[in-house]
């Protein structure tokens, strides 16, 4: 047998094998294109940063200026999320997500053509504008195509192409990059043109949580549907509140119709929910220190360990595995707690996280050698995805279907806010405050941590808060099954 013959046979295997453990063939389509929209955005984030030296050299620029670069990113798109997360609850989303991403490939090959600094950072404010729409396009759909029972796995999967991707950027488009960071970003935009094309071609799911794609016995689905509009579904967490007896916040019980309010009115609701506030602050948090880790990591281990730029992107390849093994766990851990009767289950498990993280990663900046500081790095990092997908399929549980889009949409938006400073900030800190260099670095990491023990102190609290806003999201949602209205 040719190795090419082998190598087909060992493809088509580990294909069947991925759409065996996701559900069959429709539902590894829709989660594997998910996952591919996410690792884009997690690739030109991390492209950015393992580029720094080409780009500190080609544009002669300073730290400073590469905060900068992801900080209009993510700013701009702060503010585009929340057009995009009303688009999220009114249109067709599959049309608009691959839309979106072939802008994002142009915004990509504009960045590679530009001449100097000025115009990049013309080229990263469209790039934001367009990466906006991921996070409330791909939360309201994985909303109405999967069952409550399972989204927080479903999250981990999706989730994981985060991660893959931002390794595939330190990895691949980062050693590219030391040839020519211009070519790092050719490559990202190719690959986001067949991608933008293969999501228009998904069909529309039903809005209102029924989650249309019911895991398989077998190896294939029928084909997605476009199901008429049905009421919502009582979730897992749902269904426990009310038979705890659970009763929804009284001064809420006048909202119904979410689908056409205004983005204030719906701001005004999504953000008088005080569990979301505290997933929102949490949230913010952990994506603020990893931001930092992605702009600045390679940079990093590469001084602080001694090591060259090839090895110090596959150091971080090393820990972008562990990310992966996190988030899946985290969905998978998160899912099983809730079908085992235990209504906090989503959120203990990210108060695990939260605090796990904090206390792995200290070690892990102070060491100088890398063989010691790769397990507790690891670890942490795996840790730090844990509390990710429990966190994004606990907010499905708190809010009705009619606002899942303008409610990720307000997550992400402050969420990217944070992700927006922290370069800047890890940038400006690390050389004007430490005096730069690998000491400047090591030292913002370490002050950097605060922040994520103020996410496990918040992930803490919303234990208290879930349950009732739980119970005033089935309320406000009027699901027909499990229970009517009287039974609150």
């Amino acid at each position: 047998m040719s190795g090419q013959s082998r190598s087909r046979q060992i493809a088509v295997a580990v294909a069947r094998g991925v759409t065996r453990v996701l559900g069959g063939e429709e539902r590894a389509r829709v989660i594997v294109l998910l996952a591919c929209v996410l690792g884009l955005a997690g690739a030109d984030a991390a492209t950015v940063g393992a580029s720094a030296t080409a780009l500190r050299q080609g544009l002669h620029i300073t730290n400073t200026d590469i905060g900068l670069l992801v900080t209009v990113t993510a700013l701009v798109g702060a503010i585009a999320t929340l057009p995009f997360g009303v688009l999220a609850d009114r249109v067709r989303r599959t049309t608009t997500l691959g839309l979106a991403i072939f802008l994002w490939a142009a915004a990509m090959l504009w960045s590679a053509a530009v001449p100097n600094f000025h115009q990049l950072l013309l080229a990263r404010l469209a790039l934001g504008a367009v990466v906006a729409a991921a996070g409330p396009l791909a939360a309201s759909l994985i909303g109405d195509w999967f069952a409550a029972s399972e989204r927080g796995r479903i999250y981990g999967f999706i989730l994981a192409g985060e991660f893959l991707g931002s390794g595939f950027g330190f990895a691949v488009t980062g050693d590219i990059a030391a040839l020519s960071w211009r070519a790092a970003f050719v490559i990202l935009a190719l690959i986001a043109l067949p991608l933008g094309w293969l999501v228009l071609r998904l069909k529309e799911p039903a809005r209102g949580g029924r989650g249309v794609l019911a895991q398989a016995d077998a190896t294939t689905l029928e084909p997605l549907l476009e199901l008429d509009e049905g009421e919502p579904r009582e979730t897992d967490a749902q269904r426990l509140a009310r038979e705890r007896g659970v009763l929804p916040h009284a001064d809420q019980m006048g909202a119904r119709d979410f689908q056409k309010a205004s983005i204030v009115r719906a701001a005004k609701y999504v953000l008088h929910v005080r569990t979301n506030l505290l997933l929102i602050a949490a949230t913010a948090c952990g994506y603020y220190f990893l931001a930092g880790v992605q702009t600045f990591g390679s940079e990093f281990a590469r001084e602080q360990f001694g090591i060259d730029q090839g090895l110090a992107n596959l150091l971080l390849l090393a820990v972008g595995g562990g990310a992966v093994a996190g988030v899946i766990a985290g969905g998978n851990i998160g899912d099983w707690l809730l079908a085992r009767g235990y209504l906090n289950g989503r959120i203990s498990t990210a108060v695990v996280g939260a605090a796990g993280t904090t206390i792995l990663f200290l070690p892990a900046l102070v060491t100088r050698s890398a063989f010691t500081a790769l397990p507790y790095l690891v670890a942490a990092v795996a840790f730090l995805s844990l509390q990710n997908p429990t966190i994004a399929a606990s907010q499905l549980d708190i809010m009705p279907p009619s606002l899942w889009g303008r409610a990720e949409a307000l997550r992400t938006m402050l969420r990217s806010i944070a992700m927006a400073l922290a370069p800047l900030l890890f940038g400006a800190v690390s050389d004007h405050i430490f005096g730069g260099g690998r000491s400047g670095l090591q030292w913002t990491f370490i002050v950097m941590l605060v922040p994520l023990g103020a996410s496990a102190w918040l992930l803490f609290k919303a234990r208290h808060t879930y349950a009732q806003d739980v119970a005033t999201a089935a309320a406000v949602s009027g699901y027909p099954r499990g229970g009517s209205h009287e039974h609150w």
